[in-house]
């Protein structure tokens, strides 16, 4: 059973713990990992339209968003992945809050998850470069 639940305090060290799994080819939003504070007022300052915690058979096992401009990201963590709960959460939050159009914005190095998004109706639009003084 897999169940959709908002994001709370209780949350957040386990979102930590969840950023701190994925590999550098998945990040495309921060360059280094944060420190739990101000991992803590990222999460705190309600970044998404709708955050919610992915439980399976009653365990946290990832964590999906829609933001404000109906952007999706979606992160399982490693030791939960492998039975297309990637897609049985997609349709969950499809379903929950309709809309005409749906992004997913994806690290071009990040083959798992474009495999991911294309294998469930999404299509390539557009690659976007950044020219920056850190670089």
């Amino acid at each position: 059973m897999i169940n959709l639940r908002k994001v709370s305090k209780s949350d957040y060290r386990f979102l930590y713990n969840l950023l701190k799994e994925r590999e550098s080819t998945t990040n495309i939003s921060h360059k280094k990992m944060p420190t739990y504070s101000e991992h803590v007022k990222f999460v705190s300052s309600n970044p998404y339209f709708r955050w919610y915690i992915i439980e399976y058979q009653g365990k946290k096992s990832g964590s999906i968003y829609l933001s404000k401009n109906n952007e999706i990201g979606i992160f399982i963590k490693n030791s939960s992945q492998g039975n297309n709960m990637g897609q049985t959460v997609l349709k969950l939050l499809i379903q929950k809050h309709p809309r005409s159009r749906y992004l997913a914005n994806i690290n071009p190095k990040n083959k798992k998850s474009i495999k991911f998004f294309k294998k469930n109706g999404f299509n390539l639009i557009q690659y976007t470069f950044e020219l920056s003084k850190d670089n």
